[in-house]
């Protein structure tokens, strides 16, 4: 069953504390606001601009945010003064715009507004705790083909887990995504971003014995 907007959007912030306002549309219709936040003034401009596909910034309540990644279903933008940043997410029925403080990821924080969009959606996929491997389609090895995606043992995967899965691999491939996050804090010499990153790499490495 559907979660209310506003319902969606407190376990938003609960899932990222550094996302403090945020704002649910149907259309450019605002449906329910954080009452810390009103940008009714900006929403047909950023809307028009999400709509567009290839809006260099944004403006929101005076600031200007440049753009990182705009697509149809995903708006991911940044204060370059350190104001913050915007990230958006929009489906048939919604779009979600969250307000993240300076010190926040936003990236990370846009597969969070996705999933929490998608919680909203009375087209979410009914998942049947009892189903099994077979039931989801042709497959192979244990996997189950593109009709559904399935783990070997049988269980099948939360449908929107798997969105969130297929959206981090969008954004993977996405050369306005990681790579141009990456490339981006390099530029800015990130001291604390690179070593993170570092890591992160080093890890993978482990993981994948390579």
């Amino acid at each position: 069953m559907p979660v209310d907007p506003a319902t969606a959007v407190y376990n938003l912030m609960q899932s990222d504390p550094h996302i403090i306002a945020a704002v649910v549309l149907k259309g450019k219709e605002i449906i329910y606001t954080t009452d810390n936040w009103d940008i009714s003034a900006d929403v047909d401009r950023v809307i028009s601009s999400w709509m567009g596909q290839n809006a260099q910034f944004i403006m929101v309540s005076g600031v200007k945010y440049s753009v990182f990644q705009i697509e149809a279903e995903r708006l991911v933008a940044k204060s370059l003064k350190g104001e913050g940043s915007i990230i958006g997410a929009k489906d048939e029925e919604h779009e979600l715009i969250a307000y993240m403080d300076p010190d926040g990821y936003g990236l990370g924080a846009a597969m969070d507004v996705q999933r929490v969009l998608s919680s909203m959606s009375s087209k979410t996929p009914f998942k049947d705790p009892n189903a099994q491997l077979g039931q989801k389609g042709a497959q192979m090895g244990g996997v189950a083909s593109a009709g559904g995606m399935t783990s070997a043992g049988g269980v099948s995967i939360d449908p929107q887990l798997q969105g969130e899965i297929k959206a981090f691999l969008d954004w993977i491939n996405d050369s306005e995504g990681l790579a141009g996050y990456i490339n981006y804090y390099l530029q800015q010499n990130n001291a604390k971003i690179i070593s993170e990153l570092s890591k992160i790499y080093n890890e993978l490495r482990q993981i994948f014995g390579v």
